[in-house]
């Protein structure tokens, strides 16, 4: 065969099997070789649709000499298909590098679009869509996390996250310390039997997934900056005065032992106490952070 070949970045399901388009099923049973981050989970989809394409692995620990084999593949003339874990390859894994490697070298690489975590949390999340912004995985230590945060702390649009589940507490805790009470979507194993969706602000999240640690796959979509309103503020009464919220954390205690949830406890503190319910929950984060109650 003379000529290059073609690298087909192909979107796979992020859960469900069935999410995969009719284009998708054809070139990959039409190419030569399908490259895949993690071809056990890949060969689950195969066998679902029976397709027998040969597979060989291209992820994160092989990728510099794996991508050099590909690219040899695609000059003799061959065609790939990439795929990765879920989703479209390329997006916060190593297909990226791939692409890069296929266009330096005049290949011709072809997009073939469906699913993505980003945007099916996007659109579910109930906040602005029109003006987004895709982060992708933040640093996992916390010192380098925080300062990215800060830099990101005045963005405006949208932010779409990804986040590791054990992960998950920490950074939530920096996002609410940095940002105070935006905004947020928590989308867990989207698509999946075991989906969650689930919406409120930073410190409530930061509270909840603190006591019910989640497992599977996450996806965050935040509240862009809406100025000085959207932090909680430095100077409020219960803020200033450390006995101020050691008052409302008995205070909540005390209304959820009288049998009122979590979220009514707090409500119910903010009417007596005439303090936010943002600054009520900040008090009860706060003593988390010191591994009380």
């Amino acid at each position: 065969m003379s000529g290059k070949g073609t690298l087909y970045l192909c979107a796979t399901p992020i859960g469900n099997l069935e999410d995969i388009t009719l284009r998708a099923l054809r070139v990959l049973r039409e190419v030569d070789l399908v490259a895949a981050e993690d071809t056990r989970r890949t060969r689950k989809l195969f066998s679902r649709y029976d397709i027998h394409t040969p597979l060989t692995s291209y992820h994160e620990h092989n990728s510099r000499s794996k991508g050099r084999y590909l690219i040899g593949q695609l000059l003799d003339g061959k065609n790939l298909a990439l795929v990765t874990d879920a989703g479209l390859p390329g997006v916060s894994d190593p297909g990226e590098k791939l692409a890069a490697l296929a266009v330096s070298e005049g290949i011709k690489v072809v997009p073939v679009p469906g699913p993505s975590a980003s945007l099916a949390a996007l659109v579910v999340s109930g906040l602005p869509t029109a003006r987004f912004c895709f982060e992708g995985f933040l640093p996992a230590r916390g010192s380098v996390r925080r300062r990215r945060l800060e830099e990101l702390k005045q963005e405006k649009r949208t932010l779409v996250l990804y986040e590791a589940p054990h992960r998950l507490a920490g950074t939530l805790a920096d996002l609410a310390g940095i940002m105070g009470s935006r905004r947020i979507c928590v989308a867990r194993e989207l698509t999946k039997q075991y989906e969650e969706i689930w919406r409120g602000n930073l410190v409530e999240a930061a509270l909840k997934f603190r006591d019910n640690p989640p497992r599977g796959e996450i996806t965050l979509v935040l509240e862009g900056s809406q100025g000085e309103g959207g932090v909680i503020p430095e100077g409020g009464a219960a803020a200033e005065d450390p006995l101020s919220r050691g008052r409302l954390r008995s205070l909540v205690d005390e209304l959820e032992q009288g049998g009122m949830t979590r979220k009514e406890a707090v409500k119910e503190a903010s009417r007596r106490s005439g303090v936010p319910k943002r600054e009520v929950y900040s008090a009860l984060l706060e003593e988390k952070n010191r591994g009380g109650c």
